[in-house]
């Protein structure tokens, strides 16, 4: 392997580890603010300068919803930054095209899509909570980019596992 590519795994590696962890307190940070927002409406809506809960149940509904949205988001992500550490150490290790890695890809793939509907989810939550006079300000964006991203996954796990089981059966042929 050369250097430069060593060099890039490396890279790849802290950066994902860090991405974990940064994941982690995200997740528990939102936790953390929906927890609060349940004991103390007022307060929330106080610090985010909106009227008070009272006046606006909707839209503290709305934030849980996204709040929770965001705590079920946050095992996703660790699913796909933890498949793709593992991905890269098989890398590093020299046999990245393995079953394994086939399946991880997959795993990936369909994390990534449940995360594109709890993206849509939220921007129909806030859409819906959204008003004249309380204008909620997340903009539609459907990226063809992210969509696509997802099906290149899914293609990819399946050329992994093809790959990889045509690979072992020429090793049990020789």
């Amino acid at each position: 392997m050369t250097q430069s590519s060593t060099d890039s795994l490396s890279l790849s590696r802290t950066v994902l580890r860090a991405l974990i962890k940064l994941n982690i307190l995200v997740g528990f940070l939102i936790f953390v603010f929906f927890v609060i927002s349940l004991a103390a409406e007022d307060f929330v809506m106080r610090a985010l300068h909106l009227p008070t809960a009272a006046d606006n149940a909707t839209i503290i509904k709305g934030m849980r919803a996204i709040m929770i949205i965001g705590i079920l988001a946050a095992p996703l992500t660790h699913v796909v930054l933890s498949r793709l550490l593992a991905i890269v150490e098989t890398v590093r290790a020299g046999d990245p095209f393995v079953i394994l890695n086939a399946a991880r890809l997959q795993t990936i793939a369909w994390s990534v899509l449940s995360l594109e509907v709890m993206h849509l989810m939220v921007q129909a939550i806030a859409a819906g909570i959204s008003s004249k006079a309380m204008k909620i300000d997340i903009s539609w964006d459907i990226s063809v980019t992210r969509w696509l991203a997802v099906l290149l996954l899914f293609v990819l796990a399946r050329v992994f596992d093809q790959g990889a089981r045509m690979r072992d059966e020429l090793e049990g042929t020789v």
